[in-house]
């Protein structure tokens, strides 16, 4: 027999409310709690009163029950509904128990791949549709990005873009992460190693998919990984490597990177961006005049430790680099490759594959890894390091740079503080304050589109954040 039209309605206003309250006890927030606010008296049900029988049909399972007065917003009388057949409800603690645990997957590829601009749609629309948060950028010599989700979703991903024959075979690197609620966090800008995100390493509703000239910024359009490359090395052969006196390790991050670890004796370009990498090549070897390496005698390691002094009137016989990923060493060793450098090496995989497969006790590497994303750093087996970052200038800070005077929550640290104007410093007082009162920098009505009402006033409606 069919139900009576009210009972239907009924039906789905009490689902409705039942996925409301569920959503809002895993992650409470100003939205969800306005949303809970406007649930119909009448559609609040006790989930300890909903019938669990399969077989209870939802006319005979109906009877009277007080609506509980903690969840009462009118008055405390209680009004008749019908409960409903709904299945077993289980509750928000079991529920994220088993929850899938989620994973990072970093990966790129140098190719020649024309076409790439038609690939960014439907990437960026797989993503939303499976949960993959993060960041990726599509250049015309191939792909590069780092993304975060279940590890069949991100599978799904890596999958769809590994079918363009032109990007099979990336090079990957995966980090575990602790399944914890994710909280919306809409206090970072698209350039923020945070990506933003309050317990993932990116929002779960927010992924990048970006078109570029290049997938890691050089600006040298000449130099290409995918025509000539340094010799890969496998992590568990790196340390003979760079323990060889006649070899020149360089780091090749950027010194916000460098500051909180690196190999031992690793020589350090104190560079603020990749692209001036060649140029301090050249005015460390006198390249732009010779080929020649002008006398060099000590190179500070983190310990204090020195680099033994490499033959004058030549170049390094053997260079060895390393990188994050290994994706910044890739184009690196092809430009010095060009410059004339006969033996240049870098480390497979990057620091990251390092730490993940060599144990602590046979390490060379001190200190640990800056990553762009909500972790900050890792440490050795990819575990969660202990810097945090600062907001102001998107940079790692230990505990003890956030005993300095200098440290503002939200604002600056000791390497931000005194290149900041107090004009700055007090529009991101304001952001801060706006992100403490209601939980998203901009106010309540962040990420909505603004529309217009039949009386003209603008009103706003509601919608998830996406970037192309």
């Amino acid at each position: 027999m069919q139900s009576p039209p009210f009972l239907s309605f009924r039906s789905a206003a009490a689902t409705a409310a039942l996925r409301m309250l569920s959503c809002a006890f895993r992650n409470p927030n100003p939205r969800s709690l306005r949303a809970m606010a406007t649930i119909p008296e009448k559609t609040l049900i006790p989930l300890k009163s909903i019938s669990t029988d399969p077989n209870a049909s939802l006319l005979s399972n109906s009877q009277t029950l007080p609506t509980p007065k903690s969840l009462s917003r009118v008055s405390n009388r209680s009004s008749s509904i019908p409960v409903i057949t709904l299945p077993e409800t289980k509750d928000a603690e079991s529920e994220t128990d088993s929850e899938p645990s989620l994973v990072v997957v970093s990966f790129y590829k140098f190719a020649d791949f024309p076409d790439h601009a038609e690939m960014r749609k439907p990437l960026r629309d797989l993503c939303e549709e499976v949960r993959v948060s993060g960041g990726i950028i599509l250049a015309s010599e191939g792909i590069n990005g780092s993304i975060c989700g279940t590890r069949e979703s991100v599978e799904r991903v890596l999958g769809f873009i590994q079918a363009d024959k032109c990007l099979k075979g990336l090079r990957q690197v995966e980090s575990p992460v602790s399944p914890e609620e994710e909280a919306i966090h809409h206090g970072h800008t698209s350039h923020s190693p945070l990506g933003a995100g309050d317990d993932a390493p990116f929002r779960w509703d927010h992924v990048r998919v970006k078109l570029k000239k290049e997938i890691v910024t050089l600006g040298m359009p000449t130099v290409s990984p995918i025509k000539r490359v340094g010799t890969y090395v496998n992590p568990k052969d790196w340390n003979a490597l760079i323990s060889n006196p006649d070899t020149m390790v360089i780091d090749v991050r950027n010194d916000y990177e460098t500051r909180i670890g690196r190999f031992k004796g690793a020589v350090d370009p104190c560079t603020t961006a990749f692209r001036e990498f060649p140029s301090w090549v050249d005015d460390q070897f006198q390249l732009a005049e010779s080929n020649e390496l002008q006398p060099m005698s000590e190179v500070d390691g983190l310990d204090g430790s020195t680099k033994s002094e490499i033959g004058e009137g030549k170049l390094p016989p053997r260079v060895a680099m390393y990188c994050t990923g290994g994706i910044r060493c890739e184009k690196a060793s092809s430009f010095l490759l060009s410059k004339g450098f006969k033996e240049v090496y870098h480390l497979e995989g990057g620091i990251l594959k390092y730490l993940e497969e060599v144990p602590k006790a046979e390490s060379l590497w001190e200190g640990e890894c800056f990553v762009f994303d909500k972790r900050v750093a890792v440490d050795h087996g990819l575990t969660q390091g202990s810097f945090k970052l600062c907001y102001g200038c998107k940079k790692p800070v230990s505990d003890e740079d956030m005993e300095s005077p200098e440290w503002e929550y939200g604002v600056s640290c000791p390497y931000c503080f005194s290149s900041k104007s107090e004009e700055e410093k007090e529009r991101a007082r304001a952001r801060q304050r706006q992100f403490e009162t209601w939980g998203v920098i901009g106010g309540p009505d962040k990420g909505c589109r603004p529309t217009t009402a039949e009386n003209g006033t603008r009103k706003t409606a509601p919608r998830l954040s996406k970037s192309m």
